[in-house]
């Protein structure tokens, strides 16, 4: 690509393919209805003129060199006597008689952007007394109670004034596309209420423009163009920027787009809002027709009325939004202080959470968790969409009214998610609102087809604007009413109450579970039970006293559980115990022997765990030592019971008494006695206290065994003497 090529097209020699970068603020001509000079300071030499500058104020002789006072009339007077105009100011008017021959002209008097001082000339025309109206009209406006209303009473209150055949209040939506959003017409012409047009049909130079230059006057469309001479100004050296010239040629692709249509003259008044361009107030007569200085004004200031008013009406709406998202952050913050969970102030009704923003379903993940309400995706979908969302949030907040155009696996979700609106409340990606509106398939009307390619010819390169304005009707599917800067702001307000509720749900958390972990610490410490707990790492965060003690050192010599294998009596079967522990997450289970610090050892049970969060994720891990000894000693005495009560039975297996049947009977029920007593001790008995109630029942068996034995002596005996 040249040079040349990349310049922006000169005024007049855009086509369609490049006319969004014409340089209409370089027109170098203006519409004849008027005379435009350019006088150089400070010697105040007209240095530049429209052509028809001579024959607008009846002189024989260019101007082009004469000092401005050459004139005459009062408007030489005021200049000289010391007009102050800076560059960027709204042009001074003055009411002046010009030349010989006293003609009553309006003087408008600017300063261009390369120092030039402008002035244009229009006749003064006697207009209609407009403040009487302008005291009726106004308090009307205002008292507009809605968006529509107040578009509605603008296009007839201008119509009213201007006398144009047709009125349209043009809104611009997100994307740039207008719309005409109320009409008032003759009512012989078709309507164009709700059409809409692309982007395309106004460039940005245009609404620049429009933004700078609040009334644009076409008197006609089939003026002859009166051009400057020079061409280009002798101050600058380069064309004349006429950016804020009312009398500045309209491009060519203008004038045609406007006869395609039948229209013979307009009028465009910008309506700003906030600083931006919201729209317009565009009018068309189907005749030529001028508009003077004074109605013109009237118009400006009309639209300042109206552009104020809307920003009143949509910070009313966004402050409905606002009022709504603080009553949402006090339910969430009352409902924290009632049981602790803010979630449930969202979801308890759906109306609080869906009303702001005209949603007809939330979705919040939080912490893993998924909660809903209204018509939603179901809970695979919802995971599939945040994952897809978590690098559209770098900003915090995501948008969109067609969600299956930007990803395509998700158009079959568009009859309930065709709109989605996204915002995160943390640091975790994760962690989101999203609000979901069903798809709407509706009929876009537009004045022609958009994405026509049109020609007056079967030349391309001869393109010209649409020749048909007749309705074009798009059939719009899979996306939803788009989300206005008010669903956004109300989001982001909501966004900043959750984060707050969040933040302060988190830390009364904290509080929370700092007051618990010192009940659980101190009942870790008191504990009997020998405990330790370490965190994923290994480092220990807490053990008991009776743990230290029985290791005999104090808590800091135990700072990791790989410190532990030295107070085992095997060290390296608990070193490779440990490690696999921390190191695979495998739990150890067995017995073990503890040397103490009087070089002793104590049978222990172990008991060690990995703790999970989730199914890859541990937060540390637990050790119980179980102290065998006493298990141990009841394990021996209880062994040693059943020797002892074996060796009593095998003692009366040879005694010849002539009675074994009847000693063997009585030796049984010894014997069943102590092993029921014996039972009763092992099941009902602390563990510590069984050896010795086994020893004292073994005891009493062996007792019991004694006299049994003189009771088989006396009998002995007894027979033997009978003999």
């Amino acid at each position: 690509m040249t040079v040349q090529q990349q310049l922006p097209p000169a005024f007049g020699t855009a086509d369609l393919s490049n006319c969004e970068r014409e340089q209409i603020h370089l027109a170098g001509s203006i519409q004849p209805y008027g005379a435009l000079i350019v006088i150089r300071e400070p010697d105040h030499v007209i240095v530049q003129e429209s052509e028809n500058a001579t024959d607008f104020f009846g002189l024989d002789r260019r101007l082009r060199g004469l000092s401005f006072g050459a004139l005459g009339g009062s408007i030489v007077e005021r200049l000289l006597d010391g007009l102050t105009v800076n560059v960027g100011s709204i042009p001074v008017a003055t009411p002046c008689l010009v030349g010989a021959r006293n003609l009553s002209c309006i003087a408008l008097v600017h300063r261009a952007a390369d120092g030039e001082l402008v002035v244009e000339f229009e006749r003064a025309v006697e207009g209609a007394d407009v403040s009487v109206d302008l005291e009726r009209f106004v308090p009307e406006m205002v008292a507009a109670a809605s968006l529509q209303s107040l578009c509605d009473e603008a296009a007839s209150v201008f119509r009213k004034i201007t006398g144009y055949d047709r009125v349209m209040v043009y809104r611009f939506d997100e994307d740039g596309h207008g719309e005409v959003f109320s009409e008032t017409r003759k009512p012989d012409l078709e309507a164009f209420l709700g059409n809409r047009y692309p982007a395309s049909d106004i460039p940005q130079m245009a609404r620049r423009l429009y933004e700078r230059n609040r009334v644009r006057l076409l008197a006609d469309v089939d003026y002859e163009p009166a051009p400057l001479v020079p061409r280009l100004s002798p101050i600058s050296g380069r064309d004349l920027d006429m950016s804020m010239c009312f009398l500045r040629s309209v491009s060519p692709i203008h004038i045609q787009y406007l006869k395609n249509m039948g229209v013979a003259a307009t009028l465009v008044v910008s309506l700003m809002v906030g600083g931006k361009l919201w729209g317009l107030v565009s009018c068309h007569h189907y005749s030529p027709r001028f508009l003077n200085f004074e109605l013109r004004s009237v118009c400006e200031l009309l639209a300042e009325v109206v552009g104020t008013r809307i920003a009143a009406l949509e910070s009313f709406t966004r402050g409905q939004g606002e009022l709504a998202a603080r009553r949402l952050e006090q339910r969430m913050t009352e409902w924290i202080a009632r049981d602790g969970d803010w979630r449930r102030a969202l979801f308890d009704r759906s109306r609080p959470l869906l009303l702001p923003l005209g949603a007809s379903g939330a979705a919040l993940l939080f912490e893993g968790e998924i909660l809903t309400t209204g018509d939603v995706p179901s809970t695979v979908d919802i995971r599939e969409i945040a994952e897809w969302l978590c690098p559209q949030l770098e900003p915090g907040l995501f948008a969109t009214a067609s969600l299956g155009s930007l990803e395509p696996a998700f158009g079959p979700l568009a009859g309930i998610a065709s709109g989605l609106l996204a915002v995160t409340f943390s640091n975790q990606s994760d962690e989101m609102l999203i609000w979901f509106r069903n798809e709407r398939v509706r009929t876009v009307t537009w004045g022609g087809d958009p994405s026509k390619p049109v020609s007056d010819s079967d030349d391309p390169s001869e393109l010209s604007p649409r020749r048909s304005f007749a309705r074009w009707h798009q059939i719009v599917k899979g996306t939803s009413d788009p989300w206005t800067a008010s669903d956004i702001r109300a989001a982001r307000l909501i966004r900043s109450s959750i984060c707050d509720v969040v933040v302060q749900f988190r830390a009364v958390r904290i509080l929370i579970a700092q007051d618990q972990l010192d009940q659980v610490s101190r009942q870790v410490r008191g504990s009997d039970q020998q405990v330790l707990v370490a965190d994923a790492r290994g480092q220990v965060i807490q053990s008991n006293a009776g743990f230290m003690k029985w290791l005999g050192v104090k808590p800091s010599a135990l700072r990791n559980i790989h410190d532990l294998p030295r107070f085992f009596d095997d060290p390296q079967q608990a070193k490779s115990r440990l490690e696999a522990l921390v190191g695979e997450n495998r739990p150890w289970r067995g017995e073990a022997a503890v040397v103490t610090s009087r070089g002793g050892t104590i049978p222990v049970l172990v008991r060690a765990d990995p703790v999970f969060v989730a199914s890859d994720r541990v937060l540390g891990f637990v050790l119980l030592f179980a102290d065998l000894t006493d298990s141990k000693a009841a394990h021996a005495a209880r062994r040693r019971f059943r020797e002892n009560i074996l060796r009593s039975q095998r003692r009366f297996l040879t005694v010849d008494t002539g009675r074994e049947v009847e000693v063997q009977r009585l030796m049984s029920n010894v014997v069943e006695n102590a092993q029921l007593a014996a039972l009763e001790i092992t099941e009902g008995t602390e563990i510590s206290e069984v050896p010795a109630l086994l020893e004292a029942v073994g005891v009493s068996v062996s007792r019991t065994v004694e006299v049994l034995e003189q009771l088989v002596r006396s009998s002995l005996d007894s027979r033997w003497r009978g003999r």
